[in-house]
């Protein structure tokens, strides 16, 4: 059994973790920390375990294995540096930090300590992300030279009962975010094209604009280009209201179109003079399940170190090319 701490109920996906953590029989919670002593003293009542105020004595409780970080990101490094040097397995919310170094610094303690290492990518575990990925592999579409992929919500849109939307007040703190709309929810399309790509990404130009004004971008576009030639336009809001999940892939020999629940593809294969809906395989496992049979049976995760890093290199740069307001090259 794997006795974990949640650390922080800080993000939006805290509960879910917690959730999925009781729901797998190789996972007890043990103990609970919050930067905010009254949000996780509430948080462990309400999942009947301990609540610690000092961080340092959950890092030193023998009998803790493993830790599922979702405070703000801005305490990412700090908090994964000590957990991976007190041999703690890790699993933590996206993003992984707010800059490479620091991603660099956090890699180094978790390798340095052997312990098991997860950031929750759920997207890389879709069945529809699997068929898009297998129509790269076989060169289905032939040569892919742009990739669009869009994800919103409405979370920053007053309403009568949420006068700022229903996103937490935290949620447009820089200090604590790093940022707003392309950081977060940003972060899916940005991880989805890295890995469809298949290649570096080379440079980035993006904007970062706020329509509500609440110090952080609610609605942005980042362009990556990467070094295969490939381009992908990336969308994130938190002020678009029905607006659905899309993932677009434009071939010399195909188009596969994501809207939703809805998957369709063109192709010479598949035929080129209607949409064919194909069949999709299942899923993988959620990346809290496979970080436990990491744990448990060493079964390789499909989601990686490089996923996370090569996440939090395009994000930095993004911000980078807002702030100077040009095409920022990639040199790491």
């Amino acid at each position: 059994m794997i006795r974990v701490a949640l650390l922080s109920k800080w993000h939006v996906h805290a509960a879910d973790y917690a959730r999925e953590a009781n729901e797998n029989p190789g996972v007890e919670i043990a103990k609970v920390w919050d930067e905010d002593p009254e949000r996780g003293q509430a948080w462990a009542d309400e999942l009947y375990v301990p609540f610690e105020k000092d961080l340092s004595r959950v890092f030193n409780d023998v009998e803790i294995d493993a830790v599922i970080l979702t405070s703000a990101t801005e305490r990412h490094t700090e908090i994964l540096t000590q957990a991976a040097r007190h041999g703690k397995h890790i699993f933590t919310e996206k993003v992984l930090s707010l800059t490479h170094r620091d991603n660099t610094e956090i890699l180094k303690h978790i390798e340095d300590a052997n312990v098991k290492f997860m950031i929750s990518l759920p997207r890389l575990t879709s069945d529809y992300y699997l068929f898009a990925q297998k129509m790269m592999d076989e060169n289905t579409l032939g040569t892919v030279h742009m990739i669009r992929c869009r994800v919103a919500h409405n979370g920053a849109v007053p309403t009568v009962d949420h006068p700022r939307g229903w996103l937490p007040d935290r949620f447009f703190d820089k200090d604590q975010c790093g940022g707003g709309t392309l950081i977060d929810l940003g972060a899916h399309p940005i991880y989805l094209a890295n890995r469809l790509a298949g290649s570096q990404p080379k440079a980035v130009f993006a904007r970062l604009q706020s329509l509500m004004d609440l110090g952080v971008d609610d609605h942005a576009v980042a362009t990556v280009e990467y070094e295969s030639g490939l381009l992908a336009i990336l969308e994130s809001s938190f002020v678009s209201s029905g607006s659905p999940f899309q993932l677009e892939l434009y071939g010399t020999e195909g188009t596969l179109m994501i809207e939703g629940d809805q998957v369709r593809v063109k192709s010479k294969t598949h035929g080129l003079n209607e949409w064919t809906h194909p069949e999709l395989p299942s899923p993988l496992l959620s990346p809290l399940d496979q970080w436990v049979e990491d744990i448990q049976n060493r079964n390789t995760p499909t989601i990686t170190k490089d996923d996370a890093k090569a996440l939090t290199l395009v994000n930095e740069v993004a911000s980078l090319s807002h702030e100077k307001r040009k095409r920022i090259e990639i040199n790491v």
